[in-house]
């Protein structure tokens, strides 16, 4: 039986440990926290989204981030701060944009494979993770922007998703709750949202129903390809050990590219910050307020996600600032006010403020697949489709790793 170490539990973690384990493979899942999905995957924007598939390497992008770098609160936000990290990784973002309709054709491809996979995960393992299928509504406040989105549209259709541009009327017959001053939109009716906590716990206690040794608390310190094996150190603060493992998985967010480097690879993961809000729906009135359906708003880059009866989760910016986790008040107030302004009937007395950092490579699209040394594999730099992605990328990366392993019997 093939003894593989999957390091980060995470979203991409832990469904990498599970598909591996539901092929009989002999599985250790090693994760710095105590728990699993403490990180990126704690509160993100909820939403399983093949309609978010398209590929930020666009000359829009660029646009807005030198428009907006004069805005403490804009929705993507750089640190004009020079470094080596940051230069290395806008210099492939750009080298990337003649790829940006190929990227985003293959992105809509995984996302809509990933589904399959997670509802039928879910419903095995009996995971409540507060799913609802009620679609995901693209919304634009101007004439230009909806334009746009119709060639978007055109890619993902060719990556296999279809979605529908919707009227200002349609719109309020789609989620009569929302307020303000939209042109159109469009309106995915195979999208849906959950709770990435809920579900990545859940299916973390059903890895060790399936015997995976879960080591927590455990942060790896060194990483050596050995004689076609891989050996991985690991300290609990108190002492440190390392074991042989015929083959390693790299699912550690944004801690990959230091893992990669130990092991001889480029993995030139950016970590891009995040912010979300959830808003405790404690009365009636609110409860009646908040929108059911999964909403973007293509101005703001904001999302939100009905979870469950009692919460809503809005979240979105983007934050070039390096390995910082800080949540700051000027990043969190255009959400809240976000909520006030689409949703008056919402009491925003209760808010809980998160910010996580997306492990982004620079073309967008998750690194999948073996590194250089035998036994090393990827499955990491997802950004901000890891609850989208994951289920389809750690089929892939299971499948490789025992296709090769049986090559090499």
């Amino acid at each position: 039986m093939t003894r593989v170490a999957v390091l980060g539990a995470g979203i991409t973690g832990v469904t990498t440990a599970y598909a591996l384990a539901k092929r009989g493979v002999d599985v250790t899942l090693i994760e710095r926290h105590r728990y699993a999905a403490m990180e990126t995957s704690y509160a993100n924007g909820g939403q399983l989204s093949a309609s978010h598939a398209e590929v930020w390497n666009h000359k829009a992008t660029i646009w807005n981030a030198l428009k907006w770098m004069a805005r403490r609160d804009a929705p993507l936000l750089l640190n004009p701060t020079p470094g080596w990290h940051k230069l290395s990784w806008f210099a492939e973002f750009l080298a990337a944009m003649p790829a940006y309709e190929r990227n985003t054709i293959a992105t809509a491809r995984m996302a809509i494979a990933a589904r399959e996979h997670l509802f039928a995960w879910a419903e095995a393992e009996h995971i409540d993770f507060d799913h609802r299928r009620a679609g995901i509504l693209h919304v634009y406040r101007d004439k230009s922007g909806f334009e746009r989105a119709a060639g978007v549209s055109r890619l993902l259709a060719q990556g296999g998703l279809q979605r529908r541009a919707v009227t200002r009327q349609e719109m309020c017959a789609i989620e009569p709750t929302l307020q303000g001053d939209f042109y159109g939109g469009y309106y995915t009716d195979s999208d849906s949202t959950g709770d990435i906590h809920k579900f990545t716990s859940g299916l973390a206690d059903a890895c060790a129903r399936l015997g995976v040794a879960c080591r927590y608390g455990a942060q790896v310190t060194a990483l050596a390809s050995e004689h076609g094996k891989v050996r991985v150190s690991v300290g609990d603060g108190v002492g440190e050990d390392s074991s042989v493992f015929d083959a390693v998985v790299v699912c550690a967010g944004t801690a990959s590219r230091a893992m990669a480097a130990m092991l001889g690879d480029h993995v030139n993961v950016y970590p891009v910050k995040g912010y979300s809000i959830t808003v405790q729906l404690d009365d009636a009135a609110s409860r009646a307020a908040a929108p059911k359906v999964s909403l973007l708003d293509d101005a703001t880059k904001l999302v939100s996600s009905r979870l469950g009866e009692d919460r809503l989760r809005v979240a979105g910016t983007a934050e070039f600032n390096g390995y910082n986790d800080d949540i700051r008040a000027d990043r969190i107030g255009p959400l809240v006010r976000w909520v006030e302004q689409c949703f008056p009937g919402v009491n925003t007395r209760k808010v809980i403020p998160w910010a996580g950092l997306r492990p982004m490579l620079p073309d967008m699209l998750p690194k999948v697949g073996p590194g250089k040394a035998p036994g090393v594999y990827y499955n990491t730099g997802h950004g901000h489709l890891g609850w989208t992605l994951a289920a389809a990328t750690a089929e892939m990366v299971a499948e490789g790793l025992l296709s090769s392993s049986a090559a090499n019997r």
